[in-house]
C-alpha cells in the first residue's frame, strides 16, 4: 500500500528540513470502489450503514511496514463492489489521506452484508 503524496511530502519535510509533523490520533480505514491516486482518493462507499473502520496496529513497525492487529467489520453494507482502500486521519469528511491501496481481490456486498478484514490484512508500507 503506497504513501499518499501529501503524507510524503510532509514527511520529508518533517526529516529534511525538521519541519514540525502532527502524528494523527487515529487511522481510518475507508472502502472505495474505484482505484485512489497518489493525489486523489478512490471513490468511497456510501449507503447502508458503511463507516469508516478504526485501523488498530499494536506491533512495532518492521521492515518498513504495519499492519492490522485487530480484524475490521464493516456491518449493513451497501451494494457494493470494493476495490481499494484508503486511510485516512478522521472517521468521516475530507481530511488527510495517509496511504492508498488496491485489494488482493474485489469484494462485492449485497444490501445488509459484513464485509470483515481479518488481522495483517491492511498494510501501510513505504516502498
Amino acid at each position: 500500500m503506497p504513501i499518499a503524496q501529501n503524507e510524503a511530502t510532509t514527511l520529508l519535510d518533517s526529516l529534511f528540513r525538521a519541519a514540525a509533523y502532527t502524528a494523527p490520533p487515529a487511522v481510518y480505514v475507508a472502502l472505495a470502489t474505484s482505484a485512489p491516486t497518489a493525489t486523489t482518493p478512490g471513490t468511497e462507499v456510501t449507503g447502508g450503514s458503511y463507516a469508516r473502520q478504526q485501523m488498530t496496529c499494536g506491533s512495532a513497525a518492521s521492515a518498513g511496514s504495519i499492519a492490522n492487529t485487530a480484524a475490521l467489520t464493516y456491518t449493513a453494507m451497501p451494494v457494493a463492489t470494493v476495490t481499494h482502500v484508503d486511510l485516512y486521519t478522521t472517521s468521516s469528511g475530507t481530511t488527510r489521506r495517509l496511504w492508498y491501496g488496491q485489494l488482493a481481490a474485489p469484494k462485492t456486498t449485497a444490501s445488509g452484508d459484513t464485509l470483515s478484514f481479518a488481522i495483517g490484512a491492511i498494510t501501510a508500507a513505504i516502498n
